[in-house]
């Protein structure tokens, strides 16, 4: 009897702790699938992002962290990183290898001069997805995109071109490329088409984000006389030099009526997220091809932000009839007749510009004040 007592004792406090075991090899139970078989939860989809100035500069790369957070709201399978204040140098391509050999599967390089880089990246990395904005360049696992931005500004044109008093209008522009270039020329067109006697004057900052050198650049435009001043910058430095003198303002990436309130008219807006979400889904679903989206305001890639109060009613009636016949379309920027600054006619009436045509851009429209530096 002692010896069974004993026993008895021993093979209990077995069964005890073999339940005991049992019962902590796993942190949760694992899912099953209707047939009963176990089923790893969803990997995640590593995305990353590389951004030309930093998050906080309200807006290019603002716009860009906008449409990351989006997509991650959207998706939540999609694990994201960012790199910002990355420059269009050596780099970036550094940058890109580094996040994918971390494994990161979709990479999003976010401005114009990370081309070339991002090419060579994707030649030592076939099985990572590579995506550059504003580029031309593509590759087997590499497409690119971009919004079709001139369509929102000519809109804002009209407005500018409405709201001026002294007929001198004035452009704080960052680099003397074709996107730069079109962007002036379809805002002037803008403001041409309601006021032919209007000029737009163009300044050069040669950067992306430097907030100071961009609120110098629009004083010096304010100096010279304009009463409305439009910027191709990524902070609102211009629009709050345009407050501080108490004249109009025309902002861009963002809606940047809070950092001037009063002189902010509206701005021609960037919408990333949607597109973001799109081409992840397209990647996971095995249907992703190296395509070079140029997405318009059909799309709602490009948008016009609220247009302020102060602006009469039918001058906004106007705006959004164009936007419709933009979106229907009906009627669309350069659309003929167009002519160049020595009145010379680029595109014929009936005709259109090509996108390659657009996209490769070196002179300015009537009406703009400026020069093109070489």
């Amino acid at each position: 009897m002692r010896w069974f007592r004993k026993n008895s004792l021993f093979i209990a406090l077995m069964v005890v702790l073999l339940f005991t075991v049992v019962g902590c090899s796993s942190g949760k139970p694992a899912e099953k699938t209707s047939k009963g078989t176990e089923q790893k939860a969803e990997e995640k989809i590593k995305v990353g992002f590389i951004y030309i100035g930093p998050v906080g500069d309200a807006g290019w790369t603002y716009a860009h962290d906008l449409g990351r957070k989006y997509l991650e709201e959207k998706l939540p399978y999609v694990e994201t990183t960012y790199i910002e204040n990355v420059p269009e140098s050596a780099d970036a391509e550094r940058v890109m290898t580094e996040l994918a050999q971390k494994g990161y599967k979709i990479i999003f390089a976010t401005s114009f001069g990370y081309m070339d880089y991002m090419l060579n990246v994707a030649k030592k990395f076939p099985d990572v997805i590579f995506m550059h904005n504003s580029g031309f360049k593509t590759a087997e696992n590499m497409g690119t995109y971009f919004g079709r931005m001139y369509q929102p500004r000519y809109l804002s044109g009209i407005i500018a071109g409405k709201m001026t008093k002294v007929n001198k209008i004035g452009y704080v522009a960052a680099h003397p490329i074709p996107e730069v270039i079109r962007g002036i020329n379809a805002f002037t067109l803008g403001v041409r088409s309601v006021n032919p006697n209007a000029t737009v004057k163009v300044v050069w900052t040669n950067t992306w984000y430097d907030p100071a050198a961009e609120k110098e650049a629009a004083k010096g435009l304010l100096d010279a006389g304009v009463d409305v001043i439009a910027q191709h910058q990524d902070t609102p430095g211009p629009q709050q030099a345009a407050e501080e003198k108490g004249v109009y303002a025309i902002g861009y990436n963002t809606d940047m009526s809070s950092f001037a309130p009063k002189a902010n008219l509206t701005s021609p807006i960037w919408n990333w997220g949607p597109y973001y979400v799109k081409v992840v889904e397209a990647v996971k679903n095995g249907t992703w091809t190296n395509e070079q989206y140029w997405g318009g305001m059909a799309d709602n890639v490009v948008d016009l932000a609220p247009i302020n109060s102060v602006v009469p009613e039918d001058v906004k009636k106007l705006v959004e009839e164009k936007k419709q016949a933009i979106i229907n379309g009906e009627f669309d920027v350069f659309w003929g007749p167009i002519k160049d600054q020595s009145g010379q006619v680029k595109v014929a009436e009936g005709q259109k510009m090509t996108d390659a045509e657009m996209l490769s851009f070196d002179w300015f429209v009537e009406g703009v004040d400026g020069t093109i530096p070489k």
